[in-house]
Parts: C-alpha cells; sequence; structure tokens
C-alpha cells in the first residue's frame, strides 16, 4: 500500500472522526434544549428539589419492584447530589415522604401510558412534593425515565437520554442524563431559570465531557445563535415547537400558544440580562412588551426596571 494511499486513508479516517464528533455534540445540544419542553408545546422553566427526598415505595407486588426503583432513585440522586432516604418501612411513611413511588395494576394508567410522573410545586422554581405512578408489568422500564422526571427534567428529547420515547436504554443512566442532572443540580443553576438561562449551564456541562473542547465550544456558539433565530420565529407565530415535540403526539394548540407568549418573555429576559443571547435593552423591550400585551405578568412586572 502506498504512503500517498495510506495518509489519504488517515486524513479521511480524521475528518470522519471529527465529523461524527461533531454531529454528537449537535445532538447533545439539541437534547439538553428539548428538555426544557413540556409535551403539551410550552417551554418550561427550571423546578428542582431544594432539600432531602424521602421516598415512599408502595402499592401492588411492591417487592418485586422496589430493588430496580430504588436503585434508579439512588443513581439520579447522587448525581444531583442529594440525599435520598427511603421511609417506606415507617409506621409513618405517608407523613414523612414527599415523593411517592406507587406500583400500580396493570389495568390502573392508559393502555398508551404505561408511567406517569406528577409534580407538585406552589411556584414554578421548587419541588415540594411528587408523585411516579408505574404499571407493574412496566416498572422495569419505565423507572429510569420516571426518576429523571421525579428530578424536575420534564421534557422528552429525542437523543440518547432514558427520557426519550424512543429508549436507547432502560437499565441504567447514559451520559447526557448525566449531563444534565449535574447542570440542573449544579451551583450554577437555581430555581425559576428560564430556558435561555439553563441553556448556557447545560451546554457547559455537555462541553466539559466532549474530548475537544474547542470544536465543542464552537458547535455551542452556533447551536445558540440558531435556536435563538428558530425561537424568534416561534415567538412571532411563524415557527414552531421542535419537531420532537409534535412526534408525541401530545401537543396541544392551547399548549403551542400559551408557549409563544411564554417565549417572548423568555427573549426578553434573555436579551435583557444576556443569557444565550447578547445583551440588548431595545430588544429585551421588544420582546417584554409582546408578553405583556397578551397578558404575560412577569413581562409586564419586568418592563418597570426599563422605565
Amino acid at each position: 500500500m502506498s504512503k500517498l494511499f495510506c495518509g489519504l486513508l488517515w486524513l479521511v479516517g480524521t475528518c470522519l472522526s471529527g465529523a461524527v464528533h461533531a454531529s454528537e455534540v449537535d445532538q447533545g445540544l439539541a437534547t439538553l434544549w428539548e428538555v426544557m419542553w413540556h409535551q403539551s408545546g410550552t417551554p418550561t422553566r427550571v423546578v428542582r428539589w431544594e432539600d432531602d427526598i424521602r421516598v415512599r415505595v408502595f402499592g401492588v407486588n411492591v417487592e418485586a419492584h422496589k430493588q430496580t426503583t430504588m436503585a434508579a432513585l439512588r443513581a439520579v440522586t447522587a448525581e444531583a447530589g442529594l440525599k435520598l432516604i427511603d421511609v417506606s418501612d415507617s409506621p409513618q411513611a405517608e407523613e414523612l415522604s414527599n415523593l411517592d413511588v406507587e406500583i400500580v395494576p396493570d389495568n390502573k394508567l392508559d393502555d398508551n401510558q404505561p408511567c406517569a410522573t406528577y409534580l407538585d410545586f406552589k411556584s414554578e422554581n421548587r419541588i415540594d412534593s411528587a408523585t411516579i405512578q408505574m404499571r407493574g408489568r412496566d416498572a422495569w422500564r419505565c423507572a429510569y425515565h420516571e426518576a429523571m422526571h421525579a428530578m424536575g427534567l420534564r421534557g422528552h428529547p429525542a437523543g440518547k437520554t432514558v427520557l426519550s420515547y424512543f429508549p436507547w436504554r432502560v437499565d441504567g443512566l447514559l451520559p447526557l442524563d448525566k449531563v444534565m442532572l449535574r447542570a440542573w443540580y449544579s451551583k450554577k443553576m437555581t430555581g425559576g431559570m428560564t430556558p435561555f438561562e439553563a441553556l448556557p449551564v447545560l451546554a457547559d456541562e455537555l462541553v466539559a465531557i466532549s474530548p475537544d473542547k474547542a470544536a465543542a465550544e464552537q458547535a455551542r456558539n452556533r447551536f445558540f445563535a440558531a435556536t435563538l433565530g428558530q425561537m424568534q420565529a416561534y415567538a412571532s407565530g411563524g415557527g414552531d415547537v421542535p419537531v420532537v415535540v409534535k412526534r408525541s403526539g401530545k401537543s396541544t394548540d392551547e399548549g403551542v400558544r400559551q408557549g409563544r407568549t411564554e417565549m417572548c418573555y423568555f427573549l426578553g429576559v434573555a436579551y435583557q440580562i444576556g443569557a444565550t443571547a447578547p445583551q440588548d435593552s431595545a430588544k429585551a423591550v421588544h420582546w417584554l412588551e409582546r408578553a405583556a400585551s397578551a397578558g404575560n405578568r412577569g413581562a409586564q412586572a419586568l418592563l418597570g426596571s426599563f422605565r
């Protein structure tokens, strides 16, 4: 084999490797953005636990499913740096717990819904309590998916995460799941953050685990610019929600309409403080006024700071 041919093979291999890496970073960034979207079609804020999690596992044939359930909960809380306390066997378990995991009969939930998580919060920043329900026959494949939701990550991204409706894995966390949890519960993240405030924190955690950090940073900056443009179109009524939200089949016209108003407010905040977007007071006022005119109280209150 000639040296020239060998050199060409090396060059092609290097280029392909770089392309694959760039593609993985792009897909990872898309996944981090999609996790900020509720399946109804509305972008969400960061909500998270601020205290120890006291879990009660109960229901039908609970002993057959508790080990898998607890393994999933220990995995997510370990990545988040939270303390998990099992109060299932306490006589006061119902009063002590702030996370209830119920194994329900196989006919309890809808046929197309093997499991579900419900977060309870008085304001959209801090989780006060949560409930997970899993059908007995599906608990084995739901545990990690619902454990992630219970930590406050509400989206169903299309990428390599246990949160996907098209799962890559059901018996353990994937690298992107760990990225999300570490970022979500890092000191840089706070409850109530908008998607544009949260995205840089999530993206930085992805960059940190990338083998080529310079290329990952370039991909991050391109993604920020592209997403900003897409969301301005969406907020203006000409764009759309992420494709994966539509693929879930659960987005609603009302959810998308509400999402457009919320996105106007989120864009206003982004331009006001320079989160994901460059700081620009004029653009901040523009988007806040659009949100305020649609009845967004947060935007109405924030506009006062420009007067």
